[in-house]
């Protein structure tokens, strides 16, 4: 996902990326044997990690935050359960998720971010991102949160056109906008649809509470 044009700043998303790198990294040199720095990597990701939550947590939004420099949300980092950054159920994660559902989310039609907080540097404005709504609905299931990740889902389908292809943003009126088809889109669809099913079949085998 691209950073906004608003100018260089320290992005919470790109922090999380880094720490990603860091620990993937190490788990493919441990798990494979390979030669590596280790010990380093693993001070790296761990300075990263610390620096997001030290700077990239707003305490006035209980929320994670776009970048070091700002209040607005970005539902970029919608991501961070799924990179496992954070667990799903941590209370960081469900207070930024919380956030996200009152400021980002439209009918369960997700914004990137709040165009007034956080100004892209273009005209005009902005539909919903389809990639953040699929990821939406992935943080929603994986955070237990079911009936509201199946009604986003189900909604979500409604605007694909007459063969289920999905562009890049949806529109005011629900016209597809953007690049079309867009193939991130559809990722985070079969992520969003895989997510919800695991989840809806754990709960099915739960036994019930007494």
């Amino acid at each position: 996902m691209r950073e906004t044009r608003g100018g260089r700043q320290e992005f919470t998303y790109s922090r999380l990326m880094t720490w990603v790198a860091f620990d993937r990294s190490i788990r493919m040199a441990t798990a494979h044997a390979r030669p590596a720095d280790v010990v380093r990597w693993t001070t790296e990701r761990d300075a990263v990690f610390r620096q997001i939550i030290d700077r990239g947590w707003s305490e006035k939004r209980r929320a994670f935050v776009q970048h070091f420099a700002t209040e607005a949300l970005d539902a970029s980092l919608l991501l961070m359960p799924r990179m496992r950054f954070l667990s799903p159920t941590d209370p960081m994660w469900l207070s930024t998720l919380d956030a996200m559902d009152k400021e980002l989310v439209s009918d369960s039609l997700v914004y990137r971010c709040d165009p007034e907080a956080s100004p892209d540097g273009l005209r005009g404005t902005e539909g919903t991102f389809n990639l953040c709504s699929f990821l939406y609905v992935e943080a929603l299931a994986r955070t237990g949160r079911l009936q509201q990740a199946r009604y986003a889902f189900e909604k979500m389908l409604t605007y694909a056109n007459h063969v289920g292809l999905f562009a890049e943003e949806i529109g005011p009126s629900g016209e597809q906008l953007g690049n079309f088809p867009q193939a991130f889109t559809h990722l985070a669809l079969i992520a969003a649809a895989i997510a919800l099913d695991e989840e809806l079949d754990r709960a099915e085998a739960e036994p019930p509470l007494d």
